[in-house]
C-alpha cells in the first residue's frame, strides 16, 4: 500500500509569502514601493472621485442651509427693526402733511364763518394707534405723549375740526376722549355775532352730538356751524369748528330745542390727528 501524499498547499503559500516579502523589501529600498503606493492611492482617488463629488453636491447645500438657519433669527430681527423704522418715518411724514392740511382747513373754516382762528397754537402731529369704542364710550390712542409736550386737557383736531381732548398722557403715547364719548361736553357758540351759547354732549360712538341750552323756536338751519366758545376757564380755546346742525325739533312740552349735530372731523375713520399745545387758564 502506497504511503499517503502530503499536502503541499501550506508549503506553496509559504513560498509565495517569502517572495512577496523579498519583493516589497527590494521595492522599498529602491523607492519603488512609494511609487507603487502612490499609484495605488491615485487609482483609488480616481475611482472615488465621482462619489466624492456627489457627496460634496449633497453636503455643501446642506451646510449652507444649516449656516443660513443659524443666522436666520438675527437677520429676521434686523429686518423687523429696519421695517419698523421705515414705517415710523413714513407715518411721521404722512402725519405732518395731514397736520398741515388740517391747519389749512381750519383757517378756511374760520374765515368762512367769521370766527377767530386758533391757528397760532403750536401743533403736534400724531397717528392714531388704537380705537377704544363701546356703546357709550369713544376714545383713541395716539402716538405722542409728554415727551412731545402733550399734556392732559389739550385739544385735538383733524380735518379742520375738533376731535376731542387728551384725557391721559404717557411718555410716548396719549389717550383722547372723542366728542362722541358719553362723558364729552364742549362749550360752543352759534348764530350771528356775538353768538349764542350752548353745550354739545356726546351720545356714544357713531352717534350724533346733541345740543343743550338752545331755546325753543331758535331759528337754526341745517348745516349751521357751532364753534368752541373759548369763555374764561373753558376747556378749549375759542374759534375751533366743532359740528354742523343736521336736524332740529321743537317740542311743546320742552323748554329747549332738540338739536342734533355731525362733527366736522370724521371720528370713525381717524388716522392722523393734531394736538394743539394749549392749556386752559388757571
Amino acid at each position: 500500500m502506497a504511503p499517503p501524499r502530503r499536502n503541499r498547499r501550506p508549503r506553496t503559500v509559504l513560498v509565495v509569502l517569502v517572495l512577496a516579502s523579498v519583493t516589497i523589501i527590494t521595492l522599498d529600498a529602491r523607492g519603488g514601493f512609494h511609487r507603487l503606493s502612490s499609484g495605488a492611492r491615485s487609482a483609488v482617488s480616481d475611482a472615488f472621485a465621482p462619489l466624492r463629488s456627489a457627496v460634496d453636491d449633497v453636503v455643501q447645500p446642506v451646510g449652507s442651509f444649516l449656516a443660513g438657519a443659524l443666522h436666520y433669527g438675527a437677520l429676521s430681527q434686523q429686518n423687523q427693526r429696519l421695517q419698523a423704522e421705515v414705517d415710523r418715518m413714513d407715518a411721521a411724514r404722512a402725519g405732518q402733511a395731514y397736520a398741515n392740511q388740517s391747519l389749512q382747513q381750519l383757517k378756511q373754516l374760520s374765515a368762512l364763518f367769521h370766527v377767530p382762528c386758533t391757528c397760532n397754537l403750536q401743533p403736534v402731529a400724531a397717528t392714531v394707534t388704537d380705537y377704544g369704542t363701546s356703546d357709550f364710550a369713544a376714545t383713541v390712542d395716539i402716538s405722542v405723549g409728554r415727551s412731545d409736550g402733550v399734556q392732559v386737557g389739550m385739544p385735538v383736531i383733524a380735518s379742520g375740526g375738533l376731535v376731542g381732548q387728551v384725557v391721559a398722557a404717557g411718555h410716548h403715547a396719549a389717550t383722547v376722549r372723542l366728542l362722541t364719548d358719553g362723558q364729552s361736553t364742549v362749550g360752543v357758540v352759534y348764530g350771528p355775532a356775538p353768538g349764542s351759547f350752548a353745550v354739545l354732549d356726546g351720545q356714544g360712538a357713531n352717534k350724533p352730538l346733541s345740543a343743550d341750552l338752545v331755546p325753543t323756536n331758535t331759528p337754526l338751519t341745517k348745516g349751521e356751524v357751532f364753534v368752541t366758545s373759548g369763555l374764561q376757564g373753558a376747556e378749549y380755546p375759542g374759534g375751533i369748528p366743532v359740528a354742523r346742525v343736521t336736524s332740529t325739533r321743537t317740542s311743546t312740552s320742552s323748554t329747549q330745542e332738540t338739536v342734533e349735530l355731525q362733527p366736522f372731523a370724521d371720528l370713525a375713520h381717524l388716522r392722523y390727528v393734531e394736538v394743539l399745545l394749549w392749556g386752559p387758564p388757571t
